[in-house]
Protein backbone atom coordinates (compact mmCIF):
# COMPACT_ATOMS: atom_id res chain seq x y z
CA UNK A 1 0.00 0.00 0.00
CA UNK A 2 1.22 3.48 -0.91
CA UNK A 3 0.22 5.71 2.02
CA UNK A 4 0.70 8.79 -0.21
CA UNK A 5 -2.15 7.55 -2.39
CA UNK A 6 -5.57 8.57 -1.07
CA UNK A 7 -7.15 5.74 -3.06
CA UNK A 8 -4.93 2.97 -1.73
CA UNK A 9 -5.12 4.20 1.84
CA UNK A 10 -8.92 4.53 1.71
CA UNK A 11 -9.16 1.10 0.14
CA UNK A 12 -7.18 -0.37 3.04
CA UNK A 13 -9.37 1.43 5.58
CA UNK A 14 -12.55 0.14 3.92
CA UNK A 15 -11.32 -3.41 4.45
CA UNK A 16 -11.40 -2.80 8.21
CA UNK A 17 -14.90 -3.68 9.54
CA UNK A 18 -15.03 -0.80 12.03
CA UNK A 19 -18.77 -0.65 12.69
CA UNK A 20 -19.33 1.46 15.82
CA UNK A 21 -17.94 0.77 18.41
CA UNK A 22 -15.55 -1.80 16.91
CA UNK A 23 -12.09 -0.52 16.02
CA UNK A 24 -11.89 -3.17 13.29
CA UNK A 25 -8.21 -2.54 12.59
CA UNK A 26 -8.74 0.95 11.14
CA UNK A 27 -6.98 2.90 13.89
CA UNK A 28 -4.16 0.35 13.99
CA UNK A 29 -3.67 0.86 10.27
CA UNK A 30 -3.54 4.64 10.64
CA UNK A 31 -1.21 4.40 13.62
CA UNK A 32 1.28 2.36 11.60
CA UNK A 33 1.16 4.76 8.65
CA UNK A 34 1.58 7.88 10.78
CA UNK A 35 4.32 6.43 12.98
CA UNK A 36 6.27 5.45 9.88
CA UNK A 37 6.02 9.08 8.72
CA UNK A 38 7.46 10.42 11.99
CA UNK A 39 4.29 11.21 13.96
CA UNK A 40 4.03 10.45 17.65
CA UNK A 41 0.86 8.40 18.04
CA UNK A 42 -1.30 7.53 21.02
CA UNK A 43 -4.51 5.55 21.16
CA UNK A 44 -6.47 6.39 24.29
CA UNK A 45 -9.54 4.35 25.18
CA UNK A 46 -12.45 6.06 26.91
CA UNK A 47 -15.31 4.58 28.88
CA UNK A 48 -18.60 5.61 30.45
CA UNK A 49 -21.28 3.65 32.32
CA UNK A 50 -23.81 2.11 29.99
CA UNK A 51 -21.74 2.74 26.86
CA UNK A 52 -19.13 0.64 25.07
CA UNK A 53 -15.43 1.39 25.43
CA UNK A 54 -14.13 3.30 22.42
CA UNK A 55 -10.64 3.45 20.95
CA UNK A 56 -9.41 6.78 19.61
CA UNK A 57 -6.23 8.08 17.99
CA UNK A 58 -4.17 11.21 18.51
CA UNK A 59 -1.07 11.86 16.42
CA UNK A 60 1.20 14.87 16.10
CA UNK A 61 4.31 15.88 14.22
CA UNK A 62 6.15 19.09 15.07
CA UNK A 63 6.51 20.96 18.35
CA UNK A 64 5.85 24.57 17.41
CA UNK A 65 2.88 26.74 16.52
CA UNK A 66 0.65 27.10 14.67
CA UNK A 67 -1.00 23.72 15.10
CA UNK A 68 -3.37 22.53 12.38
CA UNK A 69 -5.67 19.68 13.36
CA UNK A 70 -7.08 17.21 10.84
CA UNK A 71 -10.08 15.45 12.37
CA UNK A 72 -12.48 12.67 11.55
CA UNK A 73 -13.79 9.23 12.46
CA UNK A 74 -13.07 5.69 11.33
CA UNK A 75 -16.25 4.14 12.70
CA UNK A 76 -19.05 3.45 10.25
CA UNK A 77 -22.73 2.56 10.38
CA UNK A 78 -23.75 -1.08 9.82
CA UNK A 79 -23.84 -2.16 6.16
CA UNK A 80 -27.40 -3.47 6.31
CA UNK A 81 -28.28 -6.46 4.16
CA UNK A 82 -24.91 -7.35 2.65
CA UNK A 83 -26.61 -9.46 -0.02
CA UNK A 84 -28.02 -6.25 -1.51
CA UNK A 85 -24.56 -4.75 -2.08
CA UNK A 86 -23.22 -4.94 -5.62
CA UNK A 87 -19.77 -5.41 -4.10
CA UNK A 88 -19.15 -6.61 -0.51
CA UNK A 89 -19.24 -3.65 1.90
CA UNK A 90 -15.80 -4.35 3.40
CA UNK A 91 -14.01 -5.43 0.22
CA UNK A 92 -12.87 -2.00 -0.99
CA UNK A 93 -13.40 -3.01 -4.60
CA UNK A 94 -12.73 -0.56 -7.43
CA UNK A 95 -14.93 -0.98 -10.49
CA UNK A 96 -14.93 1.43 -13.44
CA UNK A 97 -13.05 4.06 -11.47
CA UNK A 98 -15.38 3.92 -8.45
CA UNK A 99 -14.39 2.67 -4.98
CA UNK A 100 -17.13 0.79 -3.11
CA UNK A 101 -17.44 0.16 0.62
CA UNK A 102 -19.12 1.15 3.86
CA UNK A 103 -17.47 4.41 4.87
CA UNK A 104 -16.19 5.31 1.42
CA UNK A 105 -17.90 8.70 1.77
CA UNK A 106 -18.59 8.93 5.50
CA UNK A 107 -15.79 9.19 6.19
CA UNK A 108 -12.89 6.86 5.53
CA UNK A 109 -12.46 8.53 2.16
CA UNK A 110 -11.97 11.86 3.92
CA UNK A 111 -9.42 10.38 6.31
CA UNK A 112 -7.53 8.61 3.53
CA UNK A 113 -7.37 11.86 1.57
CA UNK A 114 -6.26 13.84 4.63
CA UNK A 115 -3.48 11.49 5.61
CA UNK A 116 -2.17 11.10 2.07
CA UNK A 117 -2.23 14.87 1.50
CA UNK A 118 -0.49 15.58 4.81
CA UNK A 119 2.24 13.02 4.12
CA UNK A 120 2.94 14.46 0.69
CA UNK A 121 3.15 17.94 2.23
CA UNK A 122 5.66 16.66 4.80
CA UNK A 123 7.72 14.94 2.11
CA UNK A 124 8.03 18.26 0.27
CA UNK A 125 8.41 20.41 3.40
CA UNK A 126 10.22 18.43 6.11
CA UNK A 127 11.36 21.62 7.89
CA UNK A 128 8.00 23.43 7.91
CA UNK A 129 7.33 25.73 10.82
CA UNK A 130 4.45 24.51 12.95
CA UNK A 131 2.71 21.23 13.80
CA UNK A 132 0.14 18.92 12.25
CA UNK A 133 -2.11 16.82 14.47
CA UNK A 134 -4.67 14.10 13.72
CA UNK A 135 -7.71 13.74 15.98
CA UNK A 136 -9.50 10.53 14.99
CA UNK A 137 -12.36 8.92 16.90
CA UNK A 138 -14.22 5.64 16.72
CA UNK A 139 -17.44 7.00 18.22
CA UNK A 140 -18.98 9.50 15.82
CA UNK A 141 -21.69 7.25 14.43
CA UNK A 142 -22.55 5.99 17.93
CA UNK A 143 -23.40 7.77 21.18
CA UNK A 144 -20.55 10.30 20.68
CA UNK A 145 -19.76 10.04 24.38
CA UNK A 146 -16.38 8.28 24.41
CA UNK A 147 -15.01 9.91 21.27
CA UNK A 148 -14.07 13.40 20.16
CA UNK A 149 -15.32 15.27 23.22
CA UNK A 150 -13.21 13.15 25.58
CA UNK A 151 -10.28 13.01 23.18
CA UNK A 152 -10.20 16.80 23.14
CA UNK A 153 -10.33 16.98 26.93
CA UNK A 154 -7.54 14.42 27.13
CA UNK A 155 -5.37 16.39 24.70
CA UNK A 156 -5.98 19.73 26.41
CA UNK A 157 -5.16 18.23 29.81
CA UNK A 158 -1.78 17.23 28.37
CA UNK A 159 -1.10 20.80 27.35
CA UNK A 160 -1.97 20.52 23.66
CA UNK A 161 -3.23 23.71 22.00
CA UNK A 162 -4.83 23.97 18.58
CA UNK A 163 -5.11 26.92 16.20
CA UNK A 164 -7.43 25.60 13.48
CA UNK A 165 -9.14 22.37 12.44
CA UNK A 166 -10.40 20.75 9.25
CA UNK A 167 -13.04 18.07 9.74
CA UNK A 168 -13.33 15.77 6.75
CA UNK A 169 -17.08 15.07 6.80
CA UNK A 170 -18.83 14.88 3.40
CA UNK A 171 -20.12 18.39 2.71
CA UNK A 172 -20.81 18.58 -1.01
CA UNK A 173 -24.36 18.00 -2.35
CA UNK A 174 -23.57 17.13 -5.98
CA UNK A 175 -20.00 18.04 -7.02
CA UNK A 176 -16.70 18.15 -5.18
CA UNK A 177 -15.90 21.76 -4.38
CA UNK A 178 -19.43 23.13 -3.97
CA UNK A 179 -19.69 23.64 -0.23
CA UNK A 180 -17.77 24.24 2.98
CA UNK A 181 -19.52 23.98 6.33
CA UNK A 182 -18.55 26.87 8.61
CA UNK A 183 -21.13 26.06 11.27
CA UNK A 184 -23.95 23.76 12.22
CA UNK A 185 -27.40 24.15 13.64
CA UNK A 186 -28.13 22.84 17.10
CA UNK A 187 -30.63 20.11 17.86
CA UNK A 188 -33.06 19.98 20.77
CA UNK A 189 -35.70 17.29 21.31
CA UNK A 190 -38.70 17.80 23.58
CA UNK A 191 -41.76 15.89 24.71
CA UNK A 192 -45.15 17.35 25.49
CA UNK A 193 -47.84 15.54 27.49
CA UNK A 194 -51.33 16.97 27.85
CA UNK A 195 -53.25 15.48 30.78
CA UNK A 196 -56.97 14.83 30.57
CA UNK A 197 -59.55 12.57 32.17
CA UNK A 198 -60.63 9.35 30.53
CA UNK A 199 -64.30 8.81 29.92
CA UNK A 200 -67.07 7.64 27.60
CA UNK A 201 -67.56 9.74 24.45
CA UNK A 202 -71.31 9.76 25.11
CA UNK A 203 -70.72 11.57 28.41
CA UNK A 204 -68.10 14.23 27.57
CA UNK A 205 -69.06 16.32 30.60
CA UNK A 206 -67.63 13.56 32.79
CA UNK A 207 -64.29 13.51 30.93
CA UNK A 208 -61.60 15.91 29.80
CA UNK A 209 -60.29 15.37 26.30
CA UNK A 210 -56.51 15.96 26.15
CA UNK A 211 -56.55 16.05 22.35
CA UNK A 212 -58.27 19.42 22.43
CA UNK A 213 -55.53 20.77 24.66
CA UNK A 214 -52.80 19.22 22.53
CA UNK A 215 -54.18 20.88 19.40
CA UNK A 216 -54.16 24.19 21.23
CA UNK A 217 -50.55 23.83 22.41
CA UNK A 218 -49.24 22.54 19.08
CA UNK A 219 -50.75 25.56 17.36
CA UNK A 220 -49.13 27.89 19.89
CA UNK A 221 -45.72 26.28 19.58
CA UNK A 222 -45.79 26.19 15.77
CA UNK A 223 -47.83 29.31 15.07
CA UNK A 224 -45.07 31.93 15.23
CA UNK A 225 -41.62 31.41 13.66
CA UNK A 226 -38.84 31.15 16.21
CA UNK A 227 -36.74 33.64 14.26
CA UNK A 228 -36.04 34.85 10.73
CA UNK A 229 -32.55 33.40 10.42
CA UNK A 230 -29.21 35.21 10.30
CA UNK A 231 -26.59 36.10 7.73
CA UNK A 232 -25.18 32.56 7.88
CA UNK A 233 -28.10 30.48 9.19
CA UNK A 234 -31.58 29.62 8.00
CA UNK A 235 -34.46 30.24 10.37
CA UNK A 236 -34.72 27.85 13.29
CA UNK A 237 -37.30 25.15 12.67
CA UNK A 238 -39.50 23.05 14.97
CA UNK A 239 -41.13 19.86 13.72
CA UNK A 240 -43.48 17.56 15.58
CA UNK A 241 -42.34 14.00 14.89
CA UNK A 242 -44.84 12.01 16.93
CA UNK A 243 -48.41 12.52 18.19
CA UNK A 244 -50.14 9.71 20.02
CA UNK A 245 -52.90 8.96 22.53
CA UNK A 246 -52.42 5.18 22.70
CA UNK A 247 -56.14 4.65 22.36
CA UNK A 248 -57.47 1.53 20.59
CA UNK A 249 -61.12 2.31 21.30
CA UNK A 250 -63.21 4.75 19.27
CA UNK A 251 -65.72 5.32 22.04
CA UNK A 252 -63.27 6.28 24.80
CA UNK A 253 -61.89 9.74 25.48
CA UNK A 254 -58.22 9.14 26.27
CA UNK A 255 -56.50 10.16 29.49
CA UNK A 256 -53.40 11.64 27.88
CA UNK A 257 -52.05 12.91 24.58
CA UNK A 258 -48.31 12.76 23.92
CA UNK A 259 -46.18 14.50 21.35
CA UNK A 260 -42.48 14.59 20.51
CA UNK A 261 -40.78 17.39 18.60
CA UNK A 262 -37.31 18.34 17.45
CA UNK A 263 -35.92 21.81 16.87
CA UNK A 264 -32.98 22.56 14.60
CA UNK A 265 -31.86 25.96 15.79
CA UNK A 266 -29.38 28.63 14.78
CA UNK A 267 -26.89 30.60 16.84
CA UNK A 268 -29.54 33.04 18.08
CA UNK A 269 -30.47 30.36 20.61
CA UNK A 270 -29.00 28.06 23.20
CA UNK A 271 -30.79 24.91 24.37
CA UNK A 272 -31.66 26.76 27.58
CA UNK A 273 -33.15 29.87 25.98
CA UNK A 274 -35.01 27.77 23.44
CA UNK A 275 -36.53 25.54 26.11
CA UNK A 276 -37.63 28.63 28.03
CA UNK A 277 -39.33 30.05 24.93
CA UNK A 278 -41.26 26.82 24.26
CA UNK A 279 -42.28 26.68 27.91
CA UNK A 280 -43.52 30.28 27.69
CA UNK A 281 -45.58 29.60 24.57
CA UNK A 282 -47.18 26.52 26.08
CA UNK A 283 -47.98 28.21 29.37
CA UNK A 284 -49.49 31.22 27.63
CA UNK A 285 -51.68 29.05 25.41
CA UNK A 286 -52.70 26.69 28.21
CA UNK A 287 -53.79 29.32 30.70
CA UNK A 288 -55.89 27.59 33.34
CA UNK A 289 -57.62 25.36 30.80
CA UNK A 290 -54.92 22.85 29.79
CA UNK A 291 -52.80 20.72 32.10
CA UNK A 292 -49.49 19.76 30.52
CA UNK A 293 -45.98 18.52 31.19
CA UNK A 294 -43.05 19.65 29.04
CA UNK A 295 -39.62 18.01 29.14
CA UNK A 296 -36.43 18.26 27.08
CA UNK A 297 -33.71 15.72 26.42
CA UNK A 298 -30.14 16.54 27.34
CA UNK A 299 -28.26 17.73 24.27
CA UNK A 300 -24.68 18.49 23.33
CA UNK A 301 -25.72 19.59 19.86
CA UNK A 302 -25.27 23.34 20.12
CA UNK A 303 -25.32 25.77 17.22
CA UNK A 304 -21.96 27.26 16.31
CA UNK A 305 -20.33 29.40 13.65
CA UNK A 306 -16.77 29.87 12.43
CA UNK A 307 -16.98 33.39 10.97
CA UNK A 308 -15.35 33.80 7.55
CA UNK A 309 -11.67 34.57 8.14
CA UNK A 310 -8.22 33.94 6.66
CA UNK A 311 -8.46 30.23 7.47
CA UNK A 312 -11.79 29.87 5.67
CA UNK A 313 -10.44 31.86 2.72
CA UNK A 314 -7.39 29.57 2.52
CA UNK A 315 -9.74 26.61 2.33
CA UNK A 316 -11.76 28.26 -0.43
CA UNK A 317 -8.59 29.11 -2.36
CA UNK A 318 -7.31 25.53 -2.17
CA UNK A 319 -10.65 24.15 -3.35
CA UNK A 320 -10.95 26.61 -6.21
CA UNK A 321 -7.37 25.93 -7.32
CA UNK A 322 -8.11 22.22 -7.63
CA UNK A 323 -11.73 22.17 -8.85
CA UNK A 324 -12.31 25.55 -10.46
CA UNK A 325 -15.27 26.06 -8.12
CA UNK A 326 -15.46 28.74 -5.44
CA UNK A 327 -17.32 26.91 -2.66
CA UNK A 328 -20.26 28.47 -0.86
CA UNK A 329 -20.15 28.78 2.92
CA UNK A 330 -22.95 26.81 4.54
CA UNK A 331 -24.39 25.87 7.92
CA UNK A 332 -26.99 23.38 6.63
CA UNK A 333 -27.37 19.73 7.54
CA UNK A 334 -27.32 17.81 10.78
CA UNK A 335 -24.83 17.77 13.61
CA UNK A 336 -21.19 16.65 13.52
CA UNK A 337 -18.19 16.40 15.83
CA UNK A 338 -17.37 19.97 14.83
CA UNK A 339 -19.74 21.00 17.63
CA UNK A 340 -17.15 19.73 20.12
CA UNK A 341 -14.09 21.06 18.31
CA UNK A 342 -15.44 24.61 18.01
CA UNK A 343 -14.89 25.20 21.75
CA UNK A 344 -11.11 24.87 21.36
CA UNK A 345 -10.35 26.35 17.93
CA UNK A 346 -11.95 27.51 14.66
CA UNK A 347 -13.21 24.53 12.65
CA UNK A 348 -14.40 24.11 9.08
CA UNK A 349 -15.77 21.00 7.41
CA UNK A 350 -14.99 19.88 3.91
CA UNK A 351 -15.08 16.44 2.38
CA UNK A 352 -16.59 14.33 -0.37
CA UNK A 353 -19.96 14.38 -2.10
CA UNK A 354 -22.41 12.88 0.39
CA UNK A 355 -25.07 11.40 -1.88
CA UNK A 356 -24.38 7.72 -1.03
CA UNK A 357 -23.39 7.98 2.64
CA UNK A 358 -25.10 5.36 4.85
CA UNK A 359 -26.66 3.77 1.76
CA UNK A 360 -26.34 0.35 0.18
CA UNK A 361 -23.42 0.53 -2.30
CA UNK A 362 -21.82 3.56 -0.64
CA UNK A 363 -19.13 4.63 -3.09
CA UNK A 364 -16.79 7.38 -4.25
CA UNK A 365 -15.14 8.09 -7.61
CA UNK A 366 -11.39 7.54 -7.34
CA UNK A 367 -10.87 10.86 -9.12
CA UNK A 368 -12.74 12.67 -6.34
CA UNK A 369 -10.59 11.01 -3.68
CA UNK A 370 -7.40 12.18 -5.32
CA UNK A 371 -8.74 15.69 -5.90
CA UNK A 372 -9.81 15.91 -2.27
CA UNK A 373 -6.36 14.83 -1.16
CA UNK A 374 -4.80 17.52 -3.35
CA UNK A 375 -7.14 20.09 -1.77
CA UNK A 376 -6.08 19.08 1.73
CA UNK A 377 -2.43 19.24 0.71
CA UNK A 378 -3.03 22.69 -0.75
CA UNK A 379 -4.77 24.10 2.31
CA UNK A 380 -2.07 22.71 4.61
CA UNK A 381 0.54 24.49 2.50
CA UNK A 382 -1.40 27.75 2.55
CA UNK A 383 -1.94 27.52 6.30
CA UNK A 384 1.77 27.15 6.95
CA UNK A 385 2.74 29.83 4.42
CA UNK A 386 4.28 27.40 1.95
CA UNK A 387 3.80 27.71 -1.78
CA UNK A 388 1.42 24.90 -2.83
CA UNK A 389 2.78 22.25 -5.17
CA UNK A 390 1.88 22.80 -8.81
Amino acid sequence: MDSRSATQLTQALLRCPSVTPAEGGALALLAGVLEAAGFSVERPVFSAPGTPDVENLYARIGTGAPVLVLAGHTDVVPPGDEARWTHPPFSGEIVDGVLYGRGAVDMKGGIGAMVAGALRFLDANPDFSGSIAFLITGDEEGPAINGTVKLLDWALARGERFDACILGEPTNPERLGEMIKIGRRGSLTGSLVVHGRQGHVAYPHLAENPIDGMVRLVAAVKGTPLDAGTAHFDASNLEFTSLDVGNPASNVIPAEARAVFNIRFNDLWTPQTLAAEIERRCAEAAGNAVRFTLAFEETNAIAFLTPPNAFVAAMQDAIEAETGIRPVLSTTGGTSDARFITRVCPVVEFGLVGRTMHQIDERVPVADLERLSAIYEGVIARWFGVRPSP
